[in-house]
């Protein structure tokens, strides 16, 4: 039997928004008759939850049902618990999606609803994980959810001899690349990328009004560049030692020359940053790649040829096939002349 277009409702209802540290949650409110009597999403922090939202745009829902794509909370937080609420409101039956994969709270919401006589049913649907994966894995692991981007020729390079490598990609990627920011609560870079290229680390696409990812500047031993105009974004400088910045927050973690890419994830999962984009050059890629915290990755391949050995999105050697990490390729489409490819590494 196939998913309900209700919850497949809600769970674009909850995309819809970006509401991290807290989940992303939609949710529906059906009559018994099957008319959909109300909607909602959570929006963020301190605002009403989807559930919740959903009830008060519905009215009376005596004997309804309500499909929502996280199991409803049961706690007093910043909001009253949508489970009470909604065994207030006397709703007959919740199809949740999928259980919450706190440790915390999960299965408390499921337990309150059952406890006061509403029939529950919990599908566990690989598509609601989807809708938020970055607080599933964030709730799962400790650590956020690292995405590493990158762009390079049909013959493996990042970048020319001489570093040069705007624009291997179309604009058609390059607005790609800017959906994948607005996705995001965080960029990083190191600081090399943060002198060669003077990024900004911004979504920049026509119509964009939702929330700036925040920027992130992974510290070496060397001097930061203090004309850069991504200090006039208020960025997080992770850092190993004390030092001086033009703006912005620096936070000082373990590690040697450069942050631990573990402990550095710790920081930014601390800070409420649980969906990063590693953007940075082939040094940090490559340190955040040995350190295993990235969990996806998307590449981009330009519809051109370097003919020679340039510079590759990852540093080091790659000695043997037996070094080689298999990974899950989740898609690949066309992009203008360039293609995308996605792909997971196995959990």
């Amino acid at each position: 039997m196939g998913i309900s277009p209700h919850l497949s409702r809600a769970y674009e209802l909850a995309r819809s928004h970006h509401p991290h540290p807290n989940p992303r949650v939609g949710a529906v409110v059906v009559s018994p008759d099957g008319r959909v009597l109300g909607e909602g999403a959570h929006e963020g922090p301190g605002k009403p939850h989807a559930e919740v939202a959903a009830l008060d745009a519905a009215g009376s829902v005596r004997g309804a049902t309500v499909y929502v794509s996280l199991e409803p909370c049961s706690h007093v937080g910043n909001t009253p618990a949508c489970a009470d609420r909604l065994v207030a409101d006397g709703v007959a039956r919740v199809v949740v999606g999928a259980t919450d994969p706190d440790p915390r709270v999960s299965g408390a919401g499921i337990s309150r609803l059952r406890s006061a006589g509403i029939d529950v049913d919990v599908v566990e649907d690989p598509a609601a994980r989807a809708v938020d994966a970055a607080y599933f894995h964030h709730r799962e692991t400790g650590l956020p959810l690292v995405t590493i981007k990158y762009a390079m020729t049909l013959d493996g390079s990042a970048a020319a001899r001489d570093a040069s490598s705007q624009w291997i990609t179309s604009k058609e990627a390059r607005a790609d690349a800017h959906a994948l920011r607005a996705e995001s609560d965080a960029v990083v870079v190191g600081a090399g990328t943060l002198a060669g290229d003077d990024p900004a680390l911004d979504v920049r696409l026509p119509g964009y009004e939702g929330p700036q990812p925040r920027p992130v500047v992974v510290a070496g031993t060397g001097e930061l560049a203090t004309g850069a105009r991504l200090w006039r974004r208020d960025p997080l400088v992770l850092s190993t030692r004390e030092l001086a910045i033009p703006s912005g927050t620096l936070v000082v973690v373990d590690g040697g020359e450069h942050p631990d890419p573990v402990e550095a994830c710790r920081a930014l999962a601390g800070l409420g940053l649980i969906s990063v984009l590693l953007e940075g050059g082939p040094t940090i890629a490559a340190g955040w790649w040995q350190a295993g915290v990235v969990s996806r990755g998307v590449v981009y391949i330009g519809g051109r040829v370097g003919g020679g050995t340039g510079m590759q999105p990852l540093n080091g050697v790659f000695s043997t096939i037996d070094d080689a990490t298999d990974v899950v390729i989740t898609g690949a489409r066309a992009l203008g002349p360039d293609v995308r490819i996605d792909f997971e590494l196995e959990p």
